[in-house]
């Protein structure tokens, strides 16, 4: 962990238990150092929301949010189970269109241009911007097949010899080549849960994203298994900018270095991980993180 201010026994005790979880998975050789964040000239960032509102039906679940998204990093979403972490992380790649009910206003800048603009294409944006489930939902194919189906329909691969390629680079990113090497055409379903999550991450990477959503991708993983996954996330930032919500405040202290605490459909607070934690500006931040409220 990086150097942090202490100012409460209750932020002691969350970070020593992060510490003791991140100390644990590298006895197993499955957990990266921790790092200080990727200095960005000038402090690039890859999505810049503003004024984001969100209605289902007559309901708000979000209330004129504002957040930037730094590329390179990893940003956590937190906060109580239905405070709209989960959906504003859907409307940052336009999944919330497929719920008709669902009315969006603001304006969500990626590249220069508001993704929620009329001219854009849904799919190509899809592609760039990449989404890991919650529950793994490997395809009903071969593992060779669930990575290769992305770039194949997106013609990222001229010819057989491409595809292979891809395949074995979004395998290797995923940490599962080696695993899975010697039967990719197997079931992409016959391998374990965690296995499951990382051929979705190699999925998602094998259409070279931009950007990777991570909605809870560990909630539904054992520990070693969570571990694993949180390891890939340290060595994805690297080449990707992943936004991730979490209900695990180890996990967001172990794995980010941006948090944002979310109540009640209002963004509350945001900032480094370290400070996040540390040191809380809003006495809403310092109660969920301290297990008060949840």
């Amino acid at each position: 962990m990086n150097s942090l201010t202490i100012s409460s026994p209750e932020q002691s005790g969350l970070l020593h238990l992060a510490n003791l979880n991140m100390d644990y998975a590298k006895s197993m050789g499955i957990a990266p150092e921790r790092s200080t964040p990727k200095i960005i000239a000038a402090d690039l960032n890859r999505l810049e929301v503003e004024s984001l509102n969100v209605w289902y039906g007559e309901t708000q679940a979000l209330y004129d949010i504002s957040l930037n998204i730094p590329q390179n990093q990893v940003t956590a979403l937190i906060g109580p189970s239905g405070c709209g972490k989960s959906t504003f992380l859907r409307c940052l790649n336009r999944m919330n269109d497929v719920i008709e009910t669902c009315r969006i206003e603001g304006q969500i800048w990626f590249d220069d241009t508001d993704i929620n603009g009329s001219q854009i294409d849904v799919v190509g944006l899809r592609a760039r911007i990449g989404m890991v489930f919650q529950k793994p939902n490997p395809f009903p194919k071969s593992i060779y097949e669930n990575v290769a189906y992305g770039p194949r329909i997106h013609g990222l691969a001229s010819n057989r010899e491409d595809l292979d390629r891809i395949v074995m680079e979004s395998l290797e990113q995923a940490r599962l080549f080696d695993e899975v090497k010697d039967r990719l055409n197997a079931p992409g379903t016959s391998l374990s849960g965690g296995q499951q999550q990382r051929l979705c991450i190699a999925r998602a990477i094998a259409v070279k994203p931009e950007v990777i959503l991570m909605d809870e991708p560990c909630s539904a993983l054992d520990p070693i298994a969570t571990a694993g996954i949180e390891a890939l996330i340290g060595d994805l930032k690297d080449a990707y900018t992943i936004v991730m919500v979490t209900h695990s405040m180890q996990q967001a202290a172990r794995v980010s270095q941006k948090t944002a605490y979310f109540h009640m459909g209002q963004l509350v607070e945001t900032g480094t991980t370290d400070q996040v934690f540390a040191e809380p500006v809003d006495a809403r931040t310092r109660d969920y993180i301290t297990g008060r409220i949840g």
